[in-house]
């Protein structure tokens, strides 16, 4: 896969894990694992550009004596997760047509 679609995607996924509940590091990486392979190395960068762009933001809470960063995603990246939605249905379209799936309306 396009390395840049999948930084993407990963993106997306990162902020998908975190849409109904703020979540830390590891729990996003279970939450994600079903669907798309992420190490932790691959993701602190993602949570850091996240944030970064305002797609999330982190607090820090004491959890069994440890400070461990919890995730929270924001409204820009609610949008930014609906916006992907509009995108990925013209993707699916250009499958569609590659694929030899779909047909031009005429």
């Amino acid at each position: 896969m396009d390395v840049q679609l999948k930084r993407g995607l990963l993106d997306i996924c990162v902020l998908a894990a975190i849409r109904d509940e703020d979540s830390y590091g590891y729990q996003i990486i279970k939450d994600v694992k079903p669907f798309v392979e992420i190490s932790e190395s691959t993701l602190y960068p993602i949570l850091r550009r996240l944030e970064g762009a305002g797609f999330l933001t982190v607090r820090t809470a004491e959890h069994s004596g440890r400070l461990r960063k919890y995730y929270h995603i924001t409204e820009t990246g609610i949008l930014r997760l609906r916006a992907f939605t509009e995108e990925w249905k013209e993707m699916i379209a250009i499958y569609q047509f590659v694929s030899g799936e779909g047909k031009a309306n005429e």
